[in-house]
């Protein structure tokens, strides 16, 4: 390499450098100074180049490193306001003299900010080790070839898998019963998997797996998995739900606070329930099929002051009539093949001190009732297969939808039982004859309901209430919320308002259309007219409106309309008015309407 080369590479070099350079020669002229010696001491190299070192900085030493030839290493010294780390050596020729000096010094400041980064970054490092171990949760981190990278004591704890089985290898390696690994799912396709039931480890725990991916500067390094142990919690969990059950079975849960009673009837049915509940006497709850009977027995109960006892139901038409005296009021061991041996408790015993709420009550054949006119009597039961009777003292609340007098007429109910239960019958009115109730039980159900299904529906239009009023509903306030369960399944997702396009159509058979608003006109088998042409005409008339109040907008029609725009293009099109208002071109219309059916 030419000399003229080297002398270019060489200043390249110098230039290049992030430490400062200043080399002098033997009469202590500066014949080196590189940029960052320009930074640090602020002085150009055009400047210094040719003086004396000790006129460009005052503070060197390189005067006494080129007359000793000594060597001073890391060095502190001020250039200006600027606190320098230098090394300073002497630069001798074949022969060792002493032919110049060389400072190499870098600003303080900045050893200073590197060595408090290196500090904090192991401060940091030893804080995560600490947060990491002392975690529940079992931790186990991979690197981007699914090595085993790093675990926690809680990993070990959970999978039995130590660092030794763990570090180094395949992500699979803690894996049951060969489920996919989430570590490699991550790592193949960068995105995080959350909650992912999995068994791991020789003891097959079930457990729940989140797995991130770690991405530094858009470079894939490795994922972190999180490992929850559910084994426990799905054990108490299924202790949870039994023990609910049993809370079902010896609790009320309603009380009169939650009896819509606007009506005179209910009113007046609420009234005697709650002065009844202070007494001891035997209740009968009459009605039709789902209107409410038993959320009058668990009111009635609550309001009791038996409420702190058992309040134990039962369904005597879901009971065989052989299961059901054995369930009532238990057996003794060997009463009947496959009897549990030591026998069992009946429920009039389970309720010992609280309510026995008997639904149903007369489908109890003639052999049962007069076990029952037994424990009303005599307050006392005798178990099946056993001839020595038993106190309890039971508060018995009973509950049919048939005339009990009808009953006993035809010889299928007792007549001495059934005095013993009207003591106290209490009328419970049937939905239709309720009217004024309708709107609080509809806001009622469709809470409920929202809770159910996840959604947001806060009301019903007036129509769907007006139509609710002249319905007969035959179920009662069962019907009601199978109503307002199905209208909510027929409406969108982000709908809140029930219409009456979302109704069963059985509801619209009593429906009088609204013409303006204002005027009625009745449809069914007395108007003269087919009830589904006269929906039809109600809706045309109503699509026709919407359309004229929008400006001919088919969007804001739709809505208006409570439907979507395609919809509104199939109304269009199946009532021959897709040309009617509300789009220029009648073929466009067409057309559109057409594309949207079969989208």
């Amino acid at each position: 390499m030419h000399d003229l080369a080297r002398t270019r590479l060489l200043d390249l070099i110098l230039n290049a450098t992030h430490d400062a350079i200043v080399a002098v020669d033997a009469g202590s002229r500066v014949f080196v100074f590189n940029p960052s010696a320009e930074t640090i001491t602020g002085v150009k190299a055009e400047d210094a180049i040719g003086k004396h070192v000790k006129d460009v900085i005052s503070t060197t030493r390189l005067d006494q490193v080129l007359a000793t030839g000594t060597v001073e290493l890391n060095q502190r010294q001020m250039v200006g306001d600027t606190e320098i780390v230098t090394n300073r050596v002497a630069v001798r020729d074949e022969s060792g003299n002493v032919v110049g000096a060389v400072a190499v010094f870098r600003d303080l400041t900045e050893v200073k900010n590197l060595a408090e980064e290196i500090t904090n970054l192991t401060e940091v490092q030893s804080l995560l080790t600490a947060i990491i171990d002392a975690t529940q949760d079992a931790i186990a981190v991979v690197d981007a070839d699914g090595n085993g990278l790093l675990i926690n004591p809680a990993y070990t704890r959970l999978t039995g898998l130590t660092e030794k089985d763990v570090i180094g290898k395949p992500a699979t390696v803690d894996i049951a019963e060969g489920t996919p690994s989430m570590h490699m799912q991550v790592l193949r396709t960068r995105t995080p998997v959350k909650n992912v039931l999995m068994k791991v480890g020789p003891m097959h725990r079930q457990v729940v797996v989140s797995v991130n991916p770690v991405i530094v500067d858009d470079q894939l390094k490795g994922s972190v998995g999180v490992i929850h142990d559910v084994s426990e919690i799905m054990r108490l969990n299924d202790e949870l739900d039994r023990m609910k059950k049993i809370v079902r079975q010896l609790e009320a849960k309603y009380t009169f606070d939650e009896v819509v009673a606007r009506s005179p009837l209910t009113a007046q049915a609420v009234d005697q329930a709650r002065r009844v509940a202070s007494t001891s006497a035997t209740v009968l709850l009459r009605g039709e099929s789902g209107t409410g009977k038993e959320l009058f027995a668990h009111a009635i109960h609550s309001s009791s002051p038996r409420k702190s006892k058992p309040f134990v139901r039962v369904n005597c038409a879901a009971l065989t009539e052989s299961l059901l005296e054995s369930e009532l009021f238990g057996y003794v061991d060997g009463a009947f093949t496959g009897a549990r041996k030591g026998g069992r408790r009946g429920l009039f015993e389970e309720a010992g001190g609280g309510t026995l709420f008997l639904d149903e009550v007369s489908v109890m054949n003639l052999s049962s009732q007069a076990h029952l006119l037994r424990v009303l009597q005599e307050k006392e039961i005798v178990r099946v297969g056993d001839s020595k009777p038993t106190q309890v003292d039971v508060r018995v609340i009973a509950a049919t939808n048939v005339s009990l007098e009808q009953l006993v007429a035809e010889g299928r109910f007792r007549e001495d039982l059934y005095y013993r239960l009207n003591v106290i019958p209490i009328f419970i009115p049937p939905l239709r004859q309720r009217a004024e109730d309708l709107p609080d039980l509809t806001g009622v159900t469709l809470r409920r309901l929202n809770q159910e299904y996840g959604r947001s529906v806060t009301r019903v239009v007036p129509e769907v209430m007006d139509a609710f009023r002249q319905y007969r509903w035959p179920g009662n306030v069962r019907e009601l919320e199978n109503v307002l369960g199905r209208a909510m399944m027929n409406m969108r997702y982000q709908d809140d308002v029930v219409r009456l396009e979302h109704l069963p159509p059985m509801i619209l058979s009593d429906f009088p259309v609204l013409k303006e608003g204002v005027e009625r006109r009745e449809i069914g088998p007395d108007s003269g007219t087919p009830l589904r042409d006269a929906l039809e005409g109600a809706e045309r008339r109503a699509i026709l409106e919407a359309l004229e109040k929008a400006g001919r907008n088919k969007t804001r029609a739709a809505k208006a309309l409570g439907i979507s725009i395609r919809t509104l293009y199939n109304k269009l099109e199946k009532y021959g008015m897709a040309s009617a208002p509300g789009d220029s071109s009648g073929a466009g219309a067409h057309s559109v309407a057409r594309t949207a059916r079969h989208m």
